[in-house]
């Protein structure tokens, strides 16, 4: 348990033994279903360049999703012999043999990296959305190149694949895709997004900043209730889905079923799903910030990107 001395306050709501004890058994189950796949095939020593790519690109193992948090302002009543009484950040709440998420003692020591998520998270949301990239990040990343990243076939060979990226504009905003393009595709974008302007620049149209909202969840950790957690993690998956199947990548043995933007109807249809994600990332967006909602420290406006 934490070594926090500080006060804790007292909780919006108590949930009883039976209660807290059914969201968990439901979160790890549903927790396991989501990560069945990868599990599978990595006891398998297999790989699906679409499934896999989350555990990869993220870092966060199964085993992280499945620990399920109440969240901040919820006392676990009777909790003081289950295991998380040895967990980091709970300590001994208002009632007795109860557990809080140590909310004060995460900020004391964690304090800049959680108001950077906070930050991150209101200043995308705040900011105009843009629909003109269609996923051309991913085709950036392959230009003018005979070594790709990913062991899978062009859908059009690499000099058709090169002919869609001299013959529409790049409008790329994400630090972690822009640093992937090729050196000839660098040039070729509009915006030459940095980490340091990563919160300056990060919009809700952008395909990579909403599969992080993932990303700022899992840092977060306990402050964020796990169904939540989860929610984040599906946007990701699905958003994930989009991000290959627009690709240059030929996709169909993995079930990517191709969305070719580089013909209009694939355009407008990239468009179509891409506002659906802005819409969902901007309401868990809305959820963690009202689940966490910062200390009090003011956050600049946000800054558009056009």
């Amino acid at each position: 348990m934490s070594s926090s001395t500080a006060p804790v306050a007292a909780p919006a709501r108590v949930l009883d033994a039976v209660d807290w004890r059914e969201r968990e058994r439901a979160h790890a189950e549903r927790a396991d279903a989501l990560t069945e796949g990868h599990r599978d095939r990595r006891s398998r020593g297999e790989r699906h360049p679409i499934e896999d790519f989350l555990f990869t690109y993220y870092s966060y193992s199964p085993s992280l999703l499945r620990r399920w948090h109440p969240g901040v302002g919820v006392e676990l009543a009777d909790a003081a012999d289950d295991a998380r009484a040895g967990w980091r950040w709970y300590v001994a709440g208002a009632t007795p043999r109860g557990l809080v998420v140590d909310a004060d003692g995460m900020l004391a020591e964690k304090g800049p990296m959680l108001r950077a998520v906070e930050r991150m998270l209101r200043l995308t949301a705040a900011r105009p959305a843009q629909f003109g990239c269609f996923g051309l990040h991913e085709w950036a990343m392959v230009y003018r190149q005979r070594e790709h990243r990913h062991p899978v076939p062009l859908r059009l060979g690499q000099a058709a694949t090169d002919e869609v990226v001299e013959a529409n504009d790049i409008r790329c905003t994400h630090v972690d895709a822009f640093r992937f393009f090729t050196p000839d595709a660098v040039p070729r974008n509009r915006f030459s997004p940095t980490r340091q302007d990563q919160p300056d620049v990060e919009q809700p149209g952008c395909l990579h900043a909403n599969m992080d909202v993932y990303k700022w969840a899992v840092k977060l950790g306990p402050l964020v209730p796990g169904e939540l957690l989860l929610d984040a993690f599906e946007l990701a998956r699905d958003i994930r889905r989009l991000d290959m199947q627009a690709s240059p990548y030929d996709m169909a043995t993995w079930g990517g079923e191709p969305v070719r933007i580089e013909t209009p109807d694939g355009k407008a249809e990239y468009v179509r799903r891409q506002r659906g994600f802005a819409g969902r990332a901007n309401a868990l967006r809305a959820r963690i910030l009202d689940a966490w909602p910062g200390d009090g420290t003011d956050v600049a406006p946000a800054r558009s990107t056009r």
